[in-house]
């Protein structure tokens, strides 16, 4: 099961269900996670405000309030934390806003075991990925460097916008570091490391989750649209990400590499 990867990683589970949050605790168990189970939203609130885990799984039907609005409480208080909605509504609409609020995931009752511990080991490679991205910044920040000869190759301009890939940031025109989720960032990263080229949803898959992430219906589409949003002058008529018809989407700004 590959323990060794997941060694002392802390999962937040937060389930109602006795049977369901027992089930998910036992196979996150046996994947060699640290498995924290709670069955109220308030109760996750102050897990994850005294000791954030590394992800938290989230039921949407909660007896102290919906899971949609719990996901959007933690991301705020933990932004890089990763959030996998786990519930019974399989309702595209629902799907939909769950990953619109921020959650990394959406997967639905009855799940198979193995399928819930390959998505968490999925998430948390990204999360580590940025994680040691933001780390080496650090490090080289620190680190006195030669003159710069020909621009920083970790940094990608368009259209005024400066994203760092050392840095795991994102500045805009006017200099203001915009927060991106892990899936945001490296969606924005697969594009602009592959400008005026149309890439489809499932090679956008495989690029953002190294290739092991479960396909999961369109939701390619709906991590788009939340980049969208933070980067496109106009959501709706987007200049930057454009979308191909029966083929996928294209970034359509000119790239340069250096900042």
């Amino acid at each position: 099961m590959q323990a060794e990867d997941t060694a002392r990683r802390r999962i937040l589970v937060v389930e109602d269900d006795p049977l369901v949050s027992e089930l998910v605790e036992d196979c996150l168990d046996e994947g060699g996670f640290d498995v924290q189970c709670v069955g109220r939203g308030s109760e996750a609130r102050k897990v994850v405000e005294t000791a954030p885990p590394d992800v938290a799984i989230l039921d949407l039907g909660l007896p102290d309030g919906d899971g949609i609005a719990l996901t959007t409480q933690l991301k705020g208080l933990v932004p890089h934390m990763g959030i996998i909605i786990l519930s019974g509504r399989s309702a595209p609409v629902e799907r939909i806003v769950g990953l619109e609020v921020g959650a990394d995931d959406y997967l639905c009752k009855p799940f198979e075991p193995r399928e819930l511990v390959a998505r968490v080991r999925s998430l948390i490679r990204r999360i580590d990925a940025l994680r040691g991205m933001a780390e080496a910044a650090v490090a080289n920040a620190a680190t006195p460097s030669p003159a710069n000869q020909g621009g920083d190759p970790s940094c990608y301009q368009f259209e005024g916008y400066l994203l760092n890939l050392e840095r795991v940031s994102l500045n805009s025109p006017e200099g203001e570091t915009l927060h991106l989720s892990s899936t945001e960032f490296a969606l924005l990263r697969a594009f602009v490391e592959r400008p005026n080229r149309v890439l489809t949803r499932d090679q956008l898959m495989d690029i953002i989750h190294n290739n092991d992430m479960p396909a999961f219906d369109r939701s390619i589409d709906v991590q788009v649209a939340r980049l969208r949003k933070k980067i496109e002058p106009d959501p709706k008529e987007p200049r930057f990400i454009k979308t191909i018809r029966n083929q996928g989407y294209i970034f359509a700004a000119p790239v340069s590499v250096g900042g």
